[in-house]
């Protein structure tokens, strides 16, 4: 039988035993509490040094799901309507997984009470939850769960959804302190990072307006102008599809006269009405219009079908207030991106603004020097008036005196011709004078500026400037009638041009001697084909035997150079 201090002294010994046992507990703990703070530092130091938004959101994502020791992880952002997730961030699934299940989350089920109730939420066995909505096909198990919200400046941005934490264990409290605490240092890295975007699309913007200022404020054409709007707006927004159009002459609808992107060439030249398109709307309201899908959208004609794989879309006008609206331009994303947000209209409308008071103050600028050349030809005019034209015709009398007193018959001849070549000398410096001496009254009014014109219209659907010819008397030889039925041809030309060729130059001569007009067009497209529809060439015939003219076209060999060249020919003097 053991003794009674034998017992005692064992006694003491078992005790230490426990204590010594516990202080290991415990210092396991400190350390494991300090390497997770350290874990927890480092992510958030991690976190925080990501500008890009994107790279952002990923880096969080996998961040917690080191903290916790979780198999599967996933940040989900909330759409603007706070009801749904726009965009869904995961580690853990591979790409092909992700491909396997389908559609990504939209917020419906455990997702959805977090973001009914921004609060952490913690389960032991998610099937067990009534929120619960089970899993797609072919979706890997999950049964704990841990979700924890992310405020950006007090609002929710997004939630945490942490799963199947690894070696079977369930998630604890102390999962959701270090969670909660990733959390606020992600809406300050998501604030930044945002920030930051924001900073560089701002920076983008003020570019591509002082782009369009110089260009416009440098001479550059309207229509280059415009496509310089067209291609930046498009680059900047991620945007598939970029078209600008512009009022026609009644402002009861409007041309597309620039597109670039996806199926540009659907788009462009096409005039739309001011009630059933995106574009109209913009135009009558005065204000940005947006559409979640541009293609189901009821206020839009379907016809004609232009927006064959787009959703979102955006019109803004350019220019308001007094100096009216200019145009509109009109964005939109492939279908199933994500629609066009306030952060990024509101620079839309600010360029869109800026554009348009460059516009105006090219215009002015022109005005300007129109003035200043108006009164160069006013000065040049009144000199051939009073100098040049008074001294041929005093020569021209002094000739006719002299040719009385030559006896000779050819030597008379002769004088005779030179006095008749000084009155048509005279009556060319006359017709240039009245050309120099159109006000602006009357300006544009003559054959002459009015297929100058045309040619420079038709340019923004040909993709190039024609070259053009004239020579003659054009706008005094020419009658009005005569002269309104070349410019229709013209333009009936161009337009074939534009829509038929393929062509990229082309060639305009316009030409009278007194008894004739000829207008040649000529361009290097594919000709015209053997069949099909030919009703613009019929016009331009029916135009030409109205006024006892014909109209001649020929297509050469590819070998000669291909293209078409049309002849309008139309006496300029009714026989009597």
């Amino acid at each position: 039988m053991e003794c009674p201090e034998a017992a005692r002294v064992r006694l003491p010994q078992l005790r230490l035993d426990e204590l010594l046992e516990e202080l290991q507990a415990r210092l396991d703990a400190a350390r494991g509490t300090r390497d997770r703070v350290h874990s927890l530092l480092e992510a958030v130091l991690s976190v925080g040094r990501e500008l890009d938004l994107e790279q952002a959101l990923h880096s969080i994502v996998e961040a917690a799901a080191v903290l916790v020791d979780a198999e599967y992880a996933a940040l989900g952002v909330i759409g603007p309507d706070g009801k749904r997730l726009s965009a869904f961030h995961t580690v853990g699934v591979s790409e092909e997984e992700i491909a396997r299940i389908g559609p990504l989350p939209e917020g419906h089920g455990i997702l959805g009470e977090l973001i009914r109730d921004p609060e952490p939420l913690r389960l032991a066995k998610l099937s067990d939850n009534i929120a619960s909505y089970g899993f797609p096909p072919n979706h890997p198990p999950m049964n704990t769960f841990l979700g924890v919200p992310i405020r950006v400046r007090d609002q929710v941005f997004g939630n945490l959804y942490l799963t199947e934490k690894r070696g079977g264990g369930q998630f604890d409290e102390e999962d959701v302190s270090v969670t909660s605490t990733l959390a606020v240092a992600a809406g300050v890295a998501i604030d930044n990072a945002r920030l930051y975007e924001e900073s560089r699309l701002r920076e983008r913007w003020l570019r591509a307006s002082a782009e369009i200022t110089t260009s416009l404020m440098s001479g550059s054409a309207s229509a280059e102008a415009l496509g310089l709007i067209a291609e930046q707006a498009r680059e900047i927004t991620g945007s598939a599809l970029a078209a600008v159009a512009t009022p026609t002459d009644g402002a009861d609808s409007l041309r597309v006269e620039i597109a670039v992107g996806m199926d540009a060439d659907v788009h462009r030249g096409l005039v739309l009405p001011l009630d059933r398109s995106l574009m109209g709307l913009a135009f009558s309201q005065g204000g940005l219009v947006t559409s979640a899908d541009v293609v189901h959208d009821e206020r839009i004609s379907p016809e004609p079908p232009r927006f064959g794989g787009l959703g979102p879309a955006v019109a803004s006008p350019i220019g308001t207030g007094e100096a009216g609206v200019r145009g509109v331009v009109l964005l939109a994303r492939e279908a199933g991106l994500s629609p066009f947000t306030a952060k990024e209209t509101d620079p839309l409308q600010a360029f869109s603004a800026q554009a348009a008071l460059a516009m105006e103050l090219a215009e002015r600028r022109r005005d300007a020097e129109e003035i200043a050349v108006l009164k160069d030809r006013d000065r040049i005019a009144r000199d051939l008036h009073d100098l040049a034209i008074q001294r041929l015709f005093a020569t021209g009398m002094t000739l006719q005196s002299a040719g009385r007193f030559i006896e000779h018959p050819e030597a008379s001849e002769r004088v005779l011709r030179a006095v008749d070549d000084l009155d048509e000398t005279i009556r060319i410096i006359r017709s240039a004078i009245f050309g120099l001496r159109i006000r602006e009254g009357g300006a544009g009014t003559g054959l002459r500026s009015r297929a100058v014109r045309v040619a420079g219209e038709a340019a923004q659907a040909l993709g190039f400037a024609p070259t053009m010819r004239m020579e003659g008397l054009i706008d005094t030889d020419v009658p009005r009638e005569t002269a309104d039925h070349a410019v229709a041809v013209l333009s009936e030309a161009l337009t074939n041009v534009a829509r038929h060729s393929h062509a990229d130059r082309a060639e305009i001569v316009l030409t009278t001697d007194g008894r004739e007009l000829v207008l040649k067009i000529m361009d290097n497209g594919v000709g015209i084909p053997s069949s099909g529809r030919r009703s613009g060439l019929t016009n331009m015939a029916e135009r030409a035997a109205e006024l006892g003219g014909r109209l001649e076209w020929d297509c050469p060999a590819k070998s000669e150079g291909g293209g078409t060249t049309l002849v309008w020919r139309v006496p300029v003097v009714r026989e009597p």
